[in-house]
């Protein structure tokens, strides 16, 4: 057995906003394992600023990988509990040797193409003008789900763009989430959730910034709108600070990244206690290539989780690597119609 790796910059179409800044481009990396003639194809998909793993050393930790690759799936993913993009790109790739097609990493009804997965559409920050254009384009293409980047702009523009939806489109028609990013302070935030609340809207992502326990469980208990912890899960590595932390603030829901936190394994963990504790959730992308969101995709479908899941983000790029995935109705399907790029 015998890996490498390699560098991938996504190129956005357009620059892409959010409350920490304008995106560009977006560093990625494959891992490729071979095999007796078979080869098994991973993503660690790093996102500067926010990964838990964002560290000056972290191609020397993928060539560390490289290197004892023969340790296997399960002692390397131990081993890299503080690293989860490359703990998620590990698992992929040793499914995807596993797999009799390298690319189709859990079978189903969703692979065969007989299947889709329900998504919310994804309205990027920006102009009011720009976001305007991306709410019609996305409701002119079938989504039932929509969500919107907040906190970047000021407050009362984002509610009149909420506005603008709903003078359209009742809750029954088109469901509303909104991410703020951390962009709320303790002090504005319940206002300003009170203000959401009026709108109709299903949930809000991360109102204010992580590492903030105590404000952020006191805001969950009287919340008028339900909230859904993001980043507040990124860097909680062991089962027992993981089991901490639900139990401490008590959200509505936990928005589950598998680059961020882990990959499968390290979401399962958070997926079981949230169920223990009666805590909604829902899988997202992390702006990962296709080849990360194939993978994300295609585990997401066996959890049967009914709710919109966050994985529209593959039609970002220009130069992302040619995949099956499909957006139609606001539903992913994965099109064996299509084929995959070669990526090594």
């Amino acid at each position: 057995m015998k890996a490498s790796y390699k560098k991938h910059i996504l190129q956005f179409k357009r620059p892409s906003g959010t409350s920490r800044g304008v995106m560009t481009e977006k560093e990625t990396w494959l891992l490729k394992i071979e095999e007796n003639d078979k080869i098994g194809i991973g993503e660690c998909g790093l996102l500067r600023s926010l990964s838990f793993d964002d560290q000056p050393n972290y191609e020397v930790k993928l060539q560390w990988v490289v290197e004892n690759i023969h340790l296997g799936k399960e002692i390397l993913w131990e081993a890299l509990r503080n690293w989860p993009s490359i703990q998620f790109g590990v698992e992929q790739a040793f499914l995807s040797l596993e797999s009799e097609n390298p690319f189709v990493l859990f079978p189903s009804e969703f692979t065969d193409g007989k299947e889709s997965i329900l998504i919310n559409g994804l309205i990027w920050m920006g102009e009011e003008q720009f976001m305007k254009e991306q709410i019609d384009e996305k409701l002119a293409d079938g989504f039932s789900c929509v969500k919107l980047k907040i906190g970047a702009i000021d407050f009362q523009t984002e509610v009149n763009l909420l506005k603008y939806i709903r003078q359209h489109y009742s809750s029954n028609q088109i469901e509303l989430r909104v991410d703020a990013n951390g962009g709320f302070t303790p002090d504005n935030a319940l206002k300003n959730l009170e203000v959401l609340a009026t709108l109709d809207l299903h949930s809000i992502e991360q109102p204010i910034k992580q590492y903030q326990i105590k404000e952020m469980a006191q805001l969950c208990k009287i919340t008028p709108l339900p909230i859904a912890l993001d980043e507040e899960l990124i860097g909680v590595t062991q089962l027992k600070e993981k089991r901490e932390l639900l139990e401490k603030i008590r959200p509505q829901y936990i928005i589950l990244k598998p680059s961020l936190i882990g990959g499968f394994k390290g979401s399962m963990e958070w997926i079981d206690l949230a169920e223990e504790l009666n805590i909604g959730w829902w899988i997202t992308s992390a702006l990962e290539s296709n080849i990360g969101l194939n993978a994300i995709a295609q585990w997401a479908f066996t959890l049967n989780n009914s709710i919109p899941q966050g994985l529209g983000t593959g039609a970002l790029y220009t130069n992302n690597i040619d995949a099956p995935l499909v957006v139609k109705n606001g539903a992913l399907w994965y099109d064996n119609n299509l084929s995959w790029q070669l990526v090594f």
